[in-house]
């Protein structure tokens, strides 16, 4: 049996859920992955209101899908970050706007309340960010310390594990999505970020190449080296395009635009091998879904969304039970 093919809705928040369930279904996905943002999932009401996780299952399994996970990115992301500018302020309540600390306040609540809402709709898994304090000292200058680094992870466990508390109450694990601006954007510092929560198992990772790739990370070693905590996977594709000119910190240039370092594709499109990544899930026993979270500046989306359905179905394959020169013996 193959990986069940879903569609992260994050990038389709503003369509309403009763509305983009039955355009996925029709697309081709056999479930979704619910973004606790728009109208797509409400963390609140799933805690307080027991009729509403019923009311979202409904939605989807009218429309013949199937939920494995839910996603609150924004809410992580205020945890560990320096919430110190404008940027994140519309990931909280307005009332949080401008304040760094109730901005974290608020987001720790959140994240917490996530774990119960997830165990509430029946599903293991919460993708997310955690932020990062110490995303700023990437480049060593004006010099950064060994302490400095330390103290960041030391505040991520200090933030998140409490957190955690809460997921293991509740047999809910949290994937984070490894990516620049979290505590973990690569192979060493995910190392690094387990390694601060004491390996506790209610942290893990949402597998997504794409931003490994343009780091010049390779996605299958990252499988290989944390086997056993792929705890969910994103399908999406990216591609390097440096010239000469521009940089790989992208120059400034927004997605899509020209001359830019690097960008996302639709799956299939980029420079990402899909069927290595396969063959690494298969080989780690990987059998939750592939999440297509689709981004591609230069595309429209209901065409790209299925079109990435139909080459993530095509890319996908059951591993092997036998050695194929088995049949040969008696």
């Amino acid at each position: 049996m193959t990986r069940p093919v879903t569609l992260f809705t994050g990038q389709f928040a503003d369509i309403p859920i009763k509305e983009l369930a039955p355009m996925a279904a029709d697309w081709g996905y056999e479930g979704l992955e619910l973004a606790c943002w728009g109208d797509h999932f409400d963390v609140e009401k799933a805690v307080s209101d027991p009729t509403y996780v019923d009311s979202q299952r409904k939605i989807l399994s009218d429309a013949g899908l199937n939920i494995y996970a839910i996603s609150n990115h924004l809410a992580g992301q205020l945890v560990c970050d320096l919430n110190n500018d404008s940027r994140s302020d519309g990931f909280a309540p307005a009332s949080c706007a401008g304040d760094a600390e109730a901005k974290r306040a608020w987001a720790v609540e959140s994240m917490k309340k996530t774990a119960k809402a997830a165990a509430n709709l029946g599903v293991p898994v919460v993708n997310g960010f955690t932020g990062s304090s110490i995303w700023h000292l990437l480049y060593s200058f004006p010099p950064v310390t060994d302490e400095m680094i330390e103290d960041g992870f030391k505040f991520f466990a200090e933030m998140w594990n409490p957190i955690f508390d809460v997921f293991d109450e509740c047999d809910v694990k949290f994937a984070l999505e490894v990516h620049p601006t979290e505590i973990a954007f690569d192979i060493v510092t995910a190392e690094r970020a387990l390694k601060a929560v004491d390996y506790r198992k209610a942290f893990g990772f949402n597998f997504d190449p794409s931003h490994l790739h343009w780091q010049l990370v390779d996605p299958v070693r990252f499988i290989e080296e944390f086997p056993d905590r792929i705890y969910h996977v994103h399908m999406k594709d990216a591609i390097v395009t440096t010239d000469g000119k521009s940089s790989i910190l992208s120059s400034h240039l927004n997605f899509g635009q020209p001359g830019r370092g690097w960008d996302f594709r639709s799956v299939g499109r980029g420079e990402i091998d899909f069927e290595a990544i396969i063959r690494a899930l298969n080989f780690i026993n990987y059998d939750g879904p592939l999440s297509v979270e689709w981004e591609d500046a230069a595309m429209d989306r209901e065409f790209g969304a299925t079109e990435a359905c139909s080459f993530v179905k095509s890319m996908d394959f059951p591993k092997s039970d036998r050695v194929f020169d088995e049949a040969f013996s008696d």
